[in-house]
């Protein structure tokens, strides 16, 4: 399958589950967000340092510049669970999210936890970013 059918599927699959189990209220927000779904590629046997940096540091930073985690996501299957870090943001707009990430790259904070969890190499070797707009009929908005 696809990296960008992957993201979709995971990314319909984790709206419906929202929705069945009755998550909807806690994911709805001001109309017209726009959504960015991030895919995220470690080198090899580096996808654990990822995972940590997000866990330790990268969530807060997210949270202080303005940026709505939606979700992350491990994928199951191979050969993208040994590489690969799945999440969505939310921003109130496109020229928002455009804003919450210059100030992100700027953050003194985040320039020394970049620096440092990549002391022993690089842990991030590529990313893949879609912006987008729920449906009419998507349950998160």
């Amino acid at each position: 399958m696809r990296r960008s059918a992957y993201v979709l599927a995971l990314v319909v699959a984790a709206a419906a589950a929202g929705y069945w189990f009755g998550r909807t209220a806690t994911v709805h927000a001001a109309e017209n967000r726009v959504f960015e779904i991030r895919t995220y590629t470690a080198p090899e046997g580096k996808l654990d340092e990822l995972h940590a940096r997000f866990r330790n540091h990268t969530v807060d930073i997210f949270k202080k510049h303005g940026m709505e985690s939606i979700a992350y996501f491990a994928p199951q299957d191979d050969p993208l669970k040994k590489n690969t870090l799945i999440y969505i943001l939310a921003f109130p707009s496109r020229d928002a999210a455009k804003k919450s990430w210059a100030a992100f790259a700027q953050d003194p904070e985040w320039q020394k936890v970049a620096k440092e969890s990549e002391a022993n190499g690089k842990i991030l070797s590529k990313i893949d970013s879609v912006y987008a707009d729920p449906t009419d009929y998507s349950p998160l908005k």
